[in-house]
C-alpha cells in the first residue's frame, strides 16, 4: 500500500482493491489489515462498525468521484444528446483500462456500485441504501444536463432513469460475457 497514505486512508484503498477484485463477502477484515498493512487496532479505531461501514466509505468516495466525472463529461458538449452519447462511449472505451487508471471498471481507486448492491442488497439495507443514493445521484446528473438542454423535468427525469439503467446493465452484461476482465 502506499506508504505517503494515512492508516485510515490506507485501509480504506485496500477494503476498496478487495471489495472490487473478490466482492464484499469474500473480503475478510484480517485481509483488509494484511493489505493495508495497519494494526487491528486502527481499523476499529477508525471504522467501528467494521466492514460495512468501510463498504460505506467506499461508496461514498466511488459516488463522489462518479457524480464529478459525469459533470466534467458533460460539460465537454452542450448537446444534451451528444454530449451523453460521447460519455457513455468513454465510459466504453475505458472498460479494460489498466486497474490504475481511475476510469477502468478494474480501477482499483474505486469500487463496483453495481457489484455491491447485487450482493447485500438484500442482506444489508444500510449498503443497499448508500447504493441507491450514488445511482440516483449519478442519474440526477444526466436529469440536470437534459433539462439544461430543454428538456421537460419529468421526461428528463424519466429518461434520465433510462441511461442510467442501461449504463448499469451494460456493465452487468459486459462481466458476464466477459469483455471486462476483473
Amino acid at each position: 500500500m502506499d506508504a505517503e497514505l494515512g492508516t485510515r486512508d490506507r485501509i480504506v484503498k485496500a477494503a476498496t482493491v478487495l471489495f472490487q477484485n473478490k466482492g464484499y463477502h469474500a473480503t475478510g477484515l484480517n485481509e483488509i489489515l494484511r493489505k493495508s498493512n495497519a494494526p487491528k487496532g486502527s481499523l476499529y479505531y477508525y471504522f467501528p462498525d467494521g466492514k460495512e461501514q468501510l463498504a460505506l466509505e467506499a461508496i461514498n468516495q466511488t459516488k463522489i468521484f462518479i457524480e464529478k466525472t459525469i459533470r466534467e463529461r458533460l460539460e465537454l458538449i452542450q448537446d444534451p444528446a451528444e454530449s451523453i452519447k460521447n460519455s457513455i462511449e468513454e465510459m466504453a472505451d475505458n472498460l479494460n483500462a489498466g486497474e490504475d487508471e481511475k476510469l477502468s471498471f478494474r480501477s482499483n481507486k474505486k469500487v463496483s456500485i453495481n457489484l455491491i448492491a447485487m450482493e447485500t442488497a438484500t442482506s444489508s439495507e444500510t449498503l443497499r441504501k448508500a447504493c441507491d443514493s450514488a445511482f440516483n445521484t449519478w442519474q440526477n446528473v444526466y436529469a440536470q444536463k437534459l433539462i439544461d438542454g430543454g428538456f421537460e423535468r419529468k421526461r428528463a427525469e424519466n429518461l434520465s432513469l433510462i441511461i442510467q439503467t442501461m449504463i448499469e446493465g451494460a456493465i452487468i452484461m459486459s462481466l458476464t460475457k466477459k469483455v471486462i476482465n476483473l
